[in-house]
């Protein structure tokens, strides 16, 4: 069985395509998730979406990502410059971690250019719009065929 990919999205993702296109892109969230199916099936690896609003449920899918996934790619939308539960979540998840932006988040507002995903995460890929959750399962891919997922 082809091991399973996590990717979690969180608050305001669910309005991609209607969300300020200019900085987000033009497609929906869905677009997104059909595209990582396929290039998934290339790649030998399985993936299952997720998006919610609530900070607790995010939490809650990291902390029971261990027994279930091989890795998650993560787009935590605004809780990656807020939310230490998140990154606490992250730390103790146990599998390997790809942090993704639609956006270049190191030109955008000040405020956005912390992120504490990233404290927890084996790398970041922002600014290719929907296409970087394809670079990330790519990474995650790669990490897991070489065994090299472990943070140094």
């Amino acid at each position: 069985m082809a091991p399973m990919i996590l990717v979690l999205n969180g608050p305001n993702l669910n309005l991609l395509g209607r969300r300020d296109p200019k900085v987000y892109g033009g497609d929906t969230l869905a677009d997104i998730e059909a595209a990582c199916v396929r290039g998934a099936a290339g790649l030998g690896v399985g993936v299952e979406f997720r998006q919610t609003n609530s900070e607790g449920r995010l939490v809650e899918w990291i902390q029971q990502a261990q027994a279930d996934f091989a890795a998650i790619v993560i787009n935590a939308g605004a809780y990656t410059h807020t939310s230490v539960a998140v990154l606490d979540a992250l730390l103790a998840c146990g599998v390997p971690i790809v942090e993704v932006h639609l956006s270049n988040i190191h030109q955008r507002e000040e405020f956005r250019h912390h992120s504490y995903v990233s404290k927890a995460a084996h790398g970041m890929i922002c600014g290719f719009a929907g296409h970087g959750y394809e670079l990330a399962l790519e990474a995650v891919a790669r990490m897991l065929e070489t065994g090299n997922a472990d943070k140094e």
